[in-house]
């Protein structure tokens, strides 16, 4: 009888597994592709990432778990076993953040709403930034042990991947030995090499694991034993935010609606002005009021009489019963020639007045300077900055380009905004906002705005431009440069309108030196700009 051969069964190896996930929070596939379309189309979602990642590792899954701990109806969370260890920063802010009353009543106000959950989600991801650079909640050495542990992690994946090889090749090997000592066929050796290389495998990955097992440790303990101050910092945001955020989507609304051509902005522009909206109350402010004072601007044109400014200066042929000559006219009471009229206003062929209109003609650009020097602070900026928005849709109803001069004293404080670049005479969002938000103090000097604006002019070829200039200040101006700019001022044929914001102590002498029109505005509300619009429109 045959002697029956027994069967060694392959040892087991314990092979060590290194989670692929760096979110502490479960998502399904709807809400990765909303993040990720949210991600893709919105720059400064980017743009922070990159600062979060340049400091710790995995910043990007913080994002992620905050948009979801925002936007989800039911959170789970992962288990400490299933999720990347260098992750552990991670969780600790969120295990601080989410379990509390104010991120709770944040969470009422965004769950299922993405836009909201988008907003809050990067509000939060900054302040987590400006904590992590405070160096308060750790400190340099603690971010070192953070990518420590990153490396360790890719180290310990690398070699288990390495010994997982190996153990399929000593697995197929052993197969093939045993059938080959049936048949005698069976290599000399290859087993005892096999063997040497699978045991320093997995010496090496265990050595790799302890280390990693040391340093996790080592980060955890710190994390728990870190400055509070921060995360209680990060708490006080949460709670204003809870506050803010309906308010931040509804002036996001408004903002984009006056200023993002009709409304029509993309889901980026408008997180990105969300973002901006929900650190700003006077954003959303400038919105409102530009809007009512839009309104009144309107209004005006429609009072007046657009078509008295056209001009009849020549004969033409067409079909506009409104502009055929009297001559024409008289023939539709005659029998014979009433056939011939008809027909020749079917072709086209009676005799009309061809008309110039402004736009016809060309009017240049219009260029504000907006004083933004430290006594405009406050009501008074927020007010120039709403009429010089207001004066950018009436340049844009009349095809005009627009330019925007921020102005105080001194050469660093001097920006020119370019708002409807080229010819699209649509508005730019991000340098409204731009425009906006800049606001670096200073004194007042008239000369260097002014100068700016005649550069503008100068380049452009264009005449019949219009200068408005929005100040409460007064500045010396050297008579050299006054006689050269009024020089200018004549032969490119522009205008220069004049706003003092009068508060009390303000004079017009200096304004006077260049400036044909005046308009003085001791109270700052929508009604008061009548004057200013009217000339602008006339």
């Amino acid at each position: 009888m045959a002697k029956v051969r027994k069967i060694s069964q392959p040892r087991r190896i314990f092979v060590p597994h290194v989670p692929a996930e760096a979110v502490w929070l479960e998502s399904d596939r709807y809400d990765r592709r909303t993040w990720n379309e949210i991600l893709a189309g919105t720059p400064a979602f980017t743009d922070l990432i990159d600062n979060g990642t340049a400091l710790v590792p995995h910043f990007d899954a913080l994002l992620a778990d905050f948009f979801s701990a925002l936007f989800k109806l039911n959170l789970v969370w992962r288990k400490p076993d299933a999720v990347r260890r260098a992750a552990a920063l991670n969780r600790a802010i969120l295990k601080e953040i989410v379990p509390s009353p104010a991120f709770d009543a944040l969470r009422n106000r965004t769950v299922l709403e993405e836009g909201k959950a988008a907003i809050a989600a990067i509000v939060m991801g900054e302040r987590a930034l400006e904590m992590i650079r405070s160096e308060r909640f750790l400190n340099r050495r603690e971010m070192i042990d953070l990518w420590d542990l990153e490396h360790q992690e890719q180290d310990l994946a690398a070699r288990a991947d390495a010994l997982d090889a190996i153990r399929k090749i000593a697995a197929e090997s052993e197969r093939s030995s045993e059938s080959g000592a049936d048949t005698g066929q069976s290599p000399p050796g290859d087993e005892a090499k096999l063997a040497a290389m699978l045991e320093a495998a997995k010496r090496a990955a265990q050595v790799s694991e302890a280390r990693l097992n040391q340093k996790s440790r080592q980060v955890e303990s710190g994390l728990k034993h870190g400055d509070r101050t921060e995360l209680r910092r990060m708490h006080q945001r949460v709670g204003e935010l809870a506050a803010e955020i309906d308010r931040a989507a509804q002036d996001s609304h408004d903002f984009s609606r006056e200023f993002g051509q009709g409304g029509r902005i993309n889901a980026g522009e408008r997180l990105e002005l969300g973002r901006h909206l929900a650190k700003s109350r006077k954003l959303g402010e400038l919105a409102r009021m530009v809007g009512r004072m839009k309104l009144e601007a309107r209004a005006i044109r429609h009072k007046t009489l657009e078509r008295g400014v056209a001009e009849a200066y020549d004969i033409e042929r067409g079909a506009d019963l409104g502009r055929i000559i009297p001559s024409e006219l008289a023939a539709m009471h005659h029998r014979v020639l009433a056939v011939d009229f008809r027909r020749r206003l079917l072709e086209s062929d009676l005799l009309q007045y061809r008309l110039r209109d402004d736009d016809q003609k060309g009017k240049g650009p219009m260029i504000v300077c907006i004083d933004v020097s430290s006594s405009m602070q406050g009501e008074k900026e927020l007010w120039a900055k709403a009429v010089g928005l207001t004066l950018m849709d009436i340049a844009r109803r009349g095809r005009r380009l627009f330019r925007a001069v921020m102005f105080s004293s001194g050469d660093a404080a001097l920006k020119v905004i370019d708002l409807n670049r080229e010819r699209r005479y649509q508005p730019e969002l991000g340098k409204v906002i731009e425009m906006a938000e800049y606001f670096p103090g200073g004194g007042t000097d008239f000369q260097k705005p002014l100068d700016a604006a005649l550069a503008l002019l100068e380049d452009r070829k264009l005449k019949r431009g219009d200068i408005v200039i929005i100040t409460d200040g007064e500045s010396q101006l050297a008579p050299d440069w006054l006689a050269h700019f009024q020089e200018r001022k004549q032969a490119l044929q522009f205008s220069v309108f004049g706003v003092l914001v009068d508060m009390g102590s303000s004079e017009m002498s200096s304004l006077r030196q260049f400036a044909e029109r005046i308009t003085s505005v001791s109270r700052l509300s929508d009604s008061a700009t009548r004057e200013i619009f009217l000339p602008i429109q006339s």
